[in-house]
């Protein structure tokens, strides 16, 4: 297993399939049909803004993240009208902006983690993680961001497992039926280690 930066050449079919599996009921509202949506994703991905799990050339987990304006998932609103046309496309807008978040000055946003299957329960959600710290610590963040629903308690568990704390949590009921989720906690990381854990250095794999 080998942890790298950056969506490799020619798998961007395949990441996109990872996150259509993770976050298919919360992008679906917007991008649906599935095919559709996992085509529009991968024509549209910010490959620079991604760390990959590798199983031989196959990638197995991805962690995309926000910086300077760009995440992993791009896409403009021509884009959407390109692929829905317009009047599919003025709803499909109004669910992605819903799921927009801006980082603060220093902080990274993650946009989530998504893990083949077939892989999980190997450590590769840790392995990213780490990775993305050392991606925060070479872009002079000081600080992580993430987002959790509330029907993802392993998630939460990945993370706190990792030093994140929750900030604040909002109550989005009207998203339940949409999208699957009634609330979402903000959690925030320093980079600097918590107490008792030293930092590997940066660019050094687990």
């Amino acid at each position: 297993m080998t942890v790298r930066r950056g969506v490799p050449d020619g798998a961007e079919e395949r990441v996109a399939e990872l996150y259509w599996e993770a976050f298919g009921r919360k992008l679906g509202a917007a991008l649906n049909p599935p095919a559709t949506g996992r085509h529009f994703i991968a024509t549209h991905l910010h490959r620079d803004r991604a760390v990959v799990a590798l199983a031989g050339d196959q990638v197995v987990g991805v962690a995309g993240f926000q910086l300077d304006g760009h995440g992993l998932t791009g896409g403009g609103v021509t884009d959407v009208f390109n692929t829905y046309g317009l009047f599919r496309g003025i709803p499909r807008l109004a669910v992605l902006a819903l799921l927009e978040r801006t980082p603060a000055p220093g902080q990274l946003v993650m946009d989530g983690i998504a893990v083949d299957a077939d892989f999980r329960g190997n450590g590769i959600g840790s392995l990213l993680l780490r990775e993305t710290f050392r991606v925060a610590v070479d872009h002079l963040c000081d600080e992580v961001r993430l987002d959790v629903i509330d029907v993802n308690p392993r998630a939460r568990a990945l993370y706190e497992r990792h030093g994140f704390t929750a900030v604040r949590t909002e109550q989005t009921p009207y998203l339940r039926r949409l999208m699957g989720f009634g609330a979402v906690t903000t959690m925030h990381r320093s980079i600097a280690p918590p107490v008792g854990e030293v930092a590997p250095p940066a660019g050094e794999r687990p």
